[in-house]
């Protein structure tokens, strides 16, 4: 393709890129000159696509010719007088104009098409190999003896089973009955823990419980929690209460 040439016989200059076709050049020119596409003038852009085809050496492209020719055409289509009163008088330039949107919406797409090719091209590139994987390590080998050897060390080194007996407790509810009965006949109110003393053991607390509850039961003695996790108060019964 010939290379971009100035028209030097017009009052403008106009610089040619590649075009693939008519309308591509004929878009080019009305974007160079920033015309309205649905007001083109069909004069000048005429003018100036018969110059860049014979500029260009495309005076024997028949597709060029004839795009060449249709400009002609509405141009001297233009200079004919309107009729008057003729409301359905058609712009001889509405069929280019639509033509050349739709041709400018392809060119849209199409360039956006190349666009994407190019970023996908920069983050994949063409005929990439992979690297080959790791060959597995080779088989363990081991014959028999060995086999039970490994067996026999595993062995030992689990830990023992540790076997726990777990023997009953008699609970000695007797004792801390009487143990109450004493203090109460001593004293009119004390707390559970003068009861249980520094260092109870489990069979001690559940005995004092068990004890506490019976005498309860029986009128004996009341117990008494002022407020949640508080001091257990025993208080001893009057002869009404216990009547």
């Amino acid at each position: 393709m010939a290379a971009p040439a100035q028209l030097t016989d017009r009052p403008f200059v106009v610089q040619l890129d590649e075009f693939s076709g008519p309308l591509d050049l004929l878009l080019h020119l009305i974007r160079e000159q920033e015309l309205d596409i649905a007001d083109i003038p069909i004069a000048k852009i005429a003018d100036q696509f018969l110059a860049a085809i014979h500029h260009l050496g495309l005076n024997e492209a028949s597709d060029y010719l004839e795009m060449a020719a249709y400009l002609l055409r509405i141009k001297v289509q233009m200079l004919l007088p309107q009729p008057l009163g003729d409301d359905e008088w058609e712009d001889p330039r509405a069929e280019l104009v639509r033509r050349l949107m739709e041709y400018e919406q392809i060119r849209e797409v199409a360039d956006w098409l190349v666009r994407k090719a190019g970023e996908r091209s920069d983050r994949f590139a063409r005929g990439l190999v992979s690297e080959e994987p790791a060959l597995p390590p080779p088989p363990l080998l081991l014959d028999l003896s060995e086999l039970l050897a490994t067996a026999e060390r595993l062995v030992e080194g689990l830990p023992q089973r540790v076997l726990h007996r777990v023997v009953a407790r008699p609970l000695d509810t007797e004792g801390a009955t009487r143990r109450l009965r004493e203090l109460l006949a001593t004293r009119e109110r004390l707390d559970l823990i003068e009861v249980l003393g520094e260092r109870p053991t489990v069979t001690d607390v559940i005995s004092c419980l068990i004890a506490l509850l019976e005498l309860a039961r029986v009128g004996e003695l009341t117990v008494a929690q002022d407020a949640p996790f508080g001091t257990v108060a025993i208080t001893r019964a009057t002869a009404h209460q216990a009547a």
